[in-house]
């Protein structure tokens, strides 16, 4: 059976050794040449380590068991199309253009999972560094209901105290809501795709509800927590956002660096009077949020 674009780059993405980057560069390229995905499957390791610049280890395991690999991933490819789960690369034109204007480094697949109209949505998050203290922790859920209440779509993750406060807002008022991962679908809401994101949240609501929301994720379906995951599910929630609410932020952290690259965009960024750093953001454009 021929393999389709969208089957190939499942293959590629879901070898290890491969990101994301290797696997639009494989797609690029074969593209240029008018190379089918079998016919650069036909070619060896070195090939592939010359032309294509993959490492030896992932042109190595590429190509072994290939058959078996290939029948797993037609098995996968169904699987994920049956639970409505789509992907796509930085070379497809509908990849979020909102992620490829802020990010100068953005991932190079998606996975997506539930209402993909939200993406086109007066988006917003609100972000805050690690240990936050509880007063802003309580003005998290304050600036995310607020937005929620003038129909803005809330952008978040789900395994920190900072994300999850925000998180659960949406369900209070049936809102929609993005959720940003820093591992793969099946870790966070079931095999079946039906568990909320975090304990709290199905205090609201047992099940997810992917008409009303969207899951996005950078890593593979499969894929579990590894580390520096959470600083590109930081990016992607930031990315996705149209404003950003910034309520306490460390210096030269993830945060920091969001905060700039939203700036140098043209982003609007809104940072708490309460943070020490406020007035170097506001010099660079930033506004203030009065507490």
């Amino acid at each position: 059976m021929a393999l389709s674009r969208r089957t190939f780059t499942l293959l590629l993405a879901t070898t290890p050794g491969i990101g994301g980057k290797s696997t639009t560069k494989v797609i690029a390229r074969n593209e240029l040449l008018n190379r089918t995905p079998e016919e650069f499957l036909a070619l060896s390791p070195e090939a592939m380590r010359e032309e294509y610049r993959l490492t030896e280890p992932a042109a190595s395991t590429l190509v072994t068991d290939l058959e078996s690999r290939i029948k797993r991933t037609f098995e996968m490819e169904k699987s994920l199309s049956e639970l409505g789960v789509i992907w796509v690369t930085a070379a497809d034109a509908h990849y979020p253009s909102l992620v490829e204007e802020m990010d100068p480094n953005p991932p190079e697949i998606l996975y997506l999972y539930g209402n993909t109209r939200l993406l086109d949505g007066k988006t917003f998050c609100v972000l805050s560094s690690r240990n936050t203290m509880p007063a802003d922790l309580n003005l998290i859920e304050q600036l995310a209901e607020k937005g929620i209440l003038e129909a803005e779509i809330l952008v978040t993750g789900h395994d920190r105290p900072e994300y999850q406060r925000s998180a659960v807002v949406p369900l209070r008022w049936g809102s929609p809501r993005i959720l940003c991962l820093d591992r793969g679908f099946f870790d966070v809401l079931g095999p079946d795709l039906k568990r909320e994101a975090f304990r709290t949240a199905r205090l609201w609501r047992y099940e997810f509800d992917p008409t009303t929301d969207l899951v996005v994720s950078a890593f593979p379906p499969a894929a579990s927590f590894k580390g520096i995951n959470n600083q590109v599910r930081d990016r992607l929630v930031g990315s996705l956002s149209r404003r950003i609410d910034l309520v306490e932020v460390s210096p030269n952290g993830n945060m920091d660096r969001i905060a700039r690259m939203a700036l140098k965009c043209g982003r609007k960024v809104r940072v708490s009077d309460r943070c020490p750093y406020w007035r170097q953001y506001a010099a660079l454009g930033a506004e203030s949020i009065s507490t």
